[in-house]
């Protein structure tokens, strides 16, 4: 009952007996709706009354753990070795390869929106590009290699990961060095692994981010890094965590780095290797990783949170890959749900679970969306 409602029954009452004045009608009132808000606080659990923490738009922002800005946010390119390239990839909605003509263009207004961050795909499509050996990797006129001097030197206050892999680089597009029986070789992928992201830390890039689970790489490439003088500049984000699955689809046909025969089982942890995860972590921390990368995000939060766990006083990335990104999209498209909202949602889902780096695919969009 309301208090104007209290005043007029007992004013209706108060003149069915005679009644007194209306200040004591007031009075009688607060005395009632005192007496019976105290009721509801001993007889219920005051504490249930949660609206008030979020009635307004500004006191909902507060009520998260975190929220996402722009600088938490790493924008994949997929670097062309043709230089004026610039083509839609069809299963990936508005994203393209782009040679290094077409990078600078683009990338100007993003920065200009606050872009903090970017991480290089190396895609070489020129003819006789890949071998068994992935050796057009660290080709210093490759295009990740010359991405990364020109990024420097264009952006100069622009965070620059470069992913360390060989499947995009590779004739049979696995992730390391082969057996003659088609295994993979730990060693001389590690090996060659190392030497990559050297080349990479040498070029220029903030950050070396190796992708292609092989055993021991992280010592390796930190190891190199020390006996190279430049360990203490260049940060060492390891994917950790990276699940095989099919999620990875689009981002194969972009980077053109789809095996040639076989999967990647037996190096990519399967989907329900929580105490892999939480092992292959472990070991990563100890190994000299400075960040650690879950992939994909949303459907391992789990394993996002067990990273902060684990690397309590660690930043901890988490890539929405190309899979859930085309998702949401699709499901968008089809009108299932509204694009932004979603997107935020997913993103909000991923930073909740312990996230505090996202590599997303939707970051032109968030620059604008943060924006407003």
């Amino acid at each position: 009952m309301s208090f104007s409602s209290l005043v007029s029954d007992i004013t209706y009452r108060n003149s069915a007996r005679g009644g007194d004045d209306t200040r004591s009608q007031v009075s009688r009132a607060r005395s009632y709706a005192s007496t019976a808000a105290t009721s509801v606080s001993i007889s219920g659990d005051i504490s249930s009354q949660l609206h008030g923490g979020y009635s307004h738009p500004l006191a909902r922002t507060w009520q998260a753990e975190r929220q996402l800005t722009k600088s938490m946010l790493i924008y994949p390119l997929f670097i062309s070795d043709q230089p004026n390239e610039e083509t839609l990839i069809p299963s990936l909605p508005n994203q393209h390869r782009r040679g290094l003509n077409k990078i600078i263009p683009y990338l100007t207004p993003l920065v200009a929106k606050g872009l903090k961050s970017v991480i290089l795909f190396g895609v070489p499509i020129a003819p006789n590009a890949k071998d068994a050996l992935g050796t057009a990797a660290d080709d210093p006129e490759g295009p990740v290699i010359q991405a990364i001097k020109l990024l420097r030197r264009s952006f100069p206050n622009l965070f620059i990961v470069a992913d360390v892999c060989l499947c995009e680089y590779t004739s049979h597009g696995h992730c390391g060095i082969l057996r003659d029986d088609g295994s993979l070789n730990n060693a001389l992928s590690v090996d060659r692994i190392s030497d990559v992201a050297l080349a990479y830390a040498d070029a220029g890039a903030h950050c070396v981010a190796p992708s292609d689970m092989n055993d021991g790489r992280i010592r390796a490439i930190k190891l190199k890094l020390i006996e190279s003088g430049i360990a203490h500049q260049v940060v060492l984000m390891s994917y950790s965590a990276k699940f095989s699955g099919c999620l990875y689809g689009p981002f194969r046909d972009a980077a053109g780095s789809c095996p040639s025969f076989g999967d990647r089982r037996c190096y990519q942890l399967p989907p329900g290797g929580r105490g892999l995860a939480r092992r292959a972590i472990q070991r990563d921390i100890g190994e000299g990783a400075d960040i650690i990368m879950v992939k994909p995000a949303s459907q391992y939060l789990d394993i996002i949170s067990d990273a902060k766990e684990i690397g309590r006083d660690m930043p901890v990335a988490a890539y929405q890959v190309s899979g859930e990104y085309a998702m949401i999209h699709a499901a968008a498209k089809a009108g299932v749900f509204d694009l932004k909202q979603m997107a935020f949602e997913a993103t909000e889902g991923i930073l909740r679970a312990g996230a505090t780096i996202v590599v997303s695919y939707f970051t032109p969009e968030f620059l604008d969306w943060l924006s407003n």
